[in-house]
């Protein structure tokens, strides 16, 4: 009995509590403990992060980020177009038509994050990891893009994501070492970087 009582002492403190996760009966507090964990405490969250699990509700918080984000950025543009004396419908009706699509694409966009992140842990961690996991992964450092409506900031949040908060989940996930770390998030981010690069150019020169 001694020794049952001293096993269950230490184990007890040895439990951690799993990392807040994305609920759908409580959208708005369970996604505001999400994005506070991820961006001021990104090391434990990932820590006691559950890489198995359903992908409806990270799927789900993208979107709710993404809609949040898209609707702040279209109010922003819409703001400035009525400081200068500019707004006019048509831009009324652009802002609409990008908050829409940034909200829609997000989850999209979070599924091609994960596959190229995934090609690259593949290559420099081994084949420990599947699709759902990295997605998992992707979509909770996509709690950066509430951030992203924030003209200059919305860059850097980002590349926090894309290179920071994804390096900690991967380090944490996988226990990789600090240079395995670095060249599987740079590696998954250039591509992705490159891509999103070219579609703002592309905007902008249309």
């Amino acid at each position: 009995m001694a020794s049952t009582v001293r096993t269950v002492c230490i184990i007890s403190p040895m439990q951690k509590d799993p990392a807040p996760e994305f609920d759908l009966q409580h959208p708005l507090a369970s996604a505001v403990a999400v994005i506070r964990t991820v961006l001021f405490s990104p090391r434990s969250f990932y820590l006691n992060f559950k890489v198995e699990g359903p992908l409806k509700e990270p799927a789900a918080f993208v979107l709710l980020v993404g809609a949040v984000s898209g609707i702040l950025g279209a109010g922003l543009a819409l703001s400035t177009n009525l400081l200068f004396g500019v707004l006019d419908a048509g831009d009324l009706r652009a802002a609409v038509v990008d908050a829409v699509a940034f909200a829609l694409l997000s989850p999209i966009g979070v599924g091609v994050v994960a596959g190229v992140y995934l090609l690259s842990i593949r290559t420099f961690v081994g084949k420990t990891s599947g699709f759902r996991e990295v997605y998992r992964m992707a979509a909770y450092a996509a709690a950066a893009l509430a951030l992203a409506w924030i003209p200059v900031l919305g860059a850097f949040a980002f590349a926090y994501a894309l290179i920071v908060l994804m390096g900690i989940g991967i380090q944490s996930v996988y226990g990789t070492t600090f240079l395995t770390t670095v060249v599987t998030a740079v590696v998954g981010f250039v591509p992705v970087a490159s891509v999103l690069i070219w579609l703002i150019i592309s905007g902008v020169a249309s």
